[in-house]
């Protein structure tokens, strides 16, 4: 494993996938470490930061054309942009469950989904992964 293919990369692909492996590891904490508490609030603070950086750092990637400039995984980061302002504010409202669906559902579906993609063959992250 290295990230030299990774940091080869032109801007902004470096910074997208570096947060969104923050994002990944912050997560995974965030589902074991107590919920309710000021570090949960603290690092759910920063992974929604993360994320919101993830979504709208992908509008300036264009790897994969499918509808002129865009992909359906542009689509994917309007839904992060809509949604985590929304658990968010679930969060805030102390609606605890809708929270907790939200988050979790971008989790699995915007990290782990889509980070799946980015391991295919031909894919930068599967030359960090893989080798070359």
């Amino acid at each position: 494993m290295s990230l030299e293919p990774l940091l080869a990369e032109s801007a902004p692909i470096p910074g997208h996938a570096l947060a969104a492996l923050a994002a990944l590891v912050l997560g995974a904490a965030q589902f074991a470490l107590p919920k309710g508490t000021v570090r949960h609030r603290m690092v759910g603070f920063i992974w929604a930061g993360l994320m919101l950086f993830v979504a709208a750092s992908g509008f300036w990637i264009h790897e994969i054309r499918l509808i002129g400039p865009w992909s359906p995984i542009h689509l994917l980061s309007v839904l992060v942009l809509m949604t985590v302002p929304l658990a968010v504010w679930h969060a805030h409202r102390h609606r605890v469950d809708r929270h907790r669906k939200a988050m979790i559902s971008l989790y699995l579906l915007a990290l782990v989904g889509a980070g799946l993609f980015t391991l295919l063959p031909g894919r930068v992250m599967h030359q960090v992964v893989f080798g070359g």
